[in-house]
């Protein structure tokens, strides 16, 4: 492969699955779609994919068995998605609740946390009706416990913190593989010094 910047050689894949982690609204499934084009990886959204598998929508599920239902119905998706090879993968938010599902990312893929402030977060999920557990009287209250009880099991599970801050999903998208590349290069000359 060339290293010229012009060259149009298409980037050599970045091997293996990646999992997305992060709160509801930091982006994980626009910049899985664009992740996974950019690495020629078929992309899954977990949430999606249980809507699709079930015929109604997250909130339902929620309504009807409740967040232990919801979390029983991603592990089982989550654990046949992990089990894929060459994917992007956006999981929930609360994915990582459960420790076998942090073990199953982690033994399966590369797990980039997508973390946003707090406000960023908010400003993106504020007037989506679509998010069950914000469904509360004081949904911004009930942002901040999220991210205080996940925040350390998103960190806990990363292989990469990428934070997200402002710029536009292309440049993220871009700044991750970017990431995932020099992590791959590390992790590989790693294992040759200690051959």
């Amino acid at each position: 492969m060339s290293n010229d910047p012009s060259s149009t050689q298409p980037a050599a894949a970045v091997p293996g699955n990646i999992f997305l982690v992060g709160l509801m609204g930091a982006g994980k499934t626009s910049v899985g779609r664009l992740l996974a084009k950019r690495c020629n990886k078929t992309f899954y959204d977990c949430d999606q994919e249980i809507e699709r598998r079930t015929g109604v929508k997250i909130r339902v599920i929620f309504d009807i068995e409740g967040e232990e239902g919801f979390r029983a119905r991603e592990s089982a998706v989550l654990h046949e998605l992990a089990a894929l090879h060459d994917i992007v993968l956006a999981t929930g938010g609360g994915a990582v609740v459960r420790e076998e599902n942090r073990r199953a990312l982690r033994q399966n893929g590369t797990v980039v946390y997508l973390r946003a402030s707090l406000d960023d977060l908010w400003q993106r999920t504020r007037h989506d009706r679509n998010r069950p557990l914000l469904q509360t009287a004081d949904p911004r209250a009930r942002l901040e416990q999220l991210f205080a009880q996940r925040d350390p099991l998103y960190q806990e599970v990363a292989t990469l913190i990428v934070d997200t801050g402002s710029q536009s999903l292309r440049s993220l998208a871009h700044r991750l593989e970017q990431r995932l590349r020099e992590h791959l290069r590390a992790a590989a000359q790693e294992r040759r010094d200690s051959a």
